[in-house]
């Protein structure tokens, strides 16, 4: 007799992994004119995925409110500097 070694029946099926969802473009050949470049970004736009769409969205927005954060902190320890008032000259006669 064999005894096999089997998961309960109670736990779920682990699921598939996720697809990997590419997300913002990268450029593709270094050596591309312009015109090649706008052309492969237009193509890989145009047949990108609604799940492609909304991941480079979001990580622009994610990089934008962290630029504004770091912009706001470079500010903050700016002001820590002297101010410093306008002279005022008076002439006598």
């Amino acid at each position: 007799m064999e005894t096999k070694k089997s998961q309960p029946d109670n736990l779920p099926s682990p699921a598939p992994p996720a697809p990997v969802v590419t997300s913002c473009r990268k450029k593709k050949n270094e050596e591309a004119t312009f015109l090649e470049d706008l052309k492969d970004h237009m193509d890989e736009f145009i047949h990108a995925s609604m799940d492609e769409h909304k991941t480079c969205f979001k990580k622009t927005i994610q990089k934008m409110f962290g630029m504004s954060k770091v912009v706001a902190e470079r500010n903050a320890k700016s002001k820590e500097v002297e101010s410093v008032l306008p002279l005022r000259t008076t002439l006598s006669k």
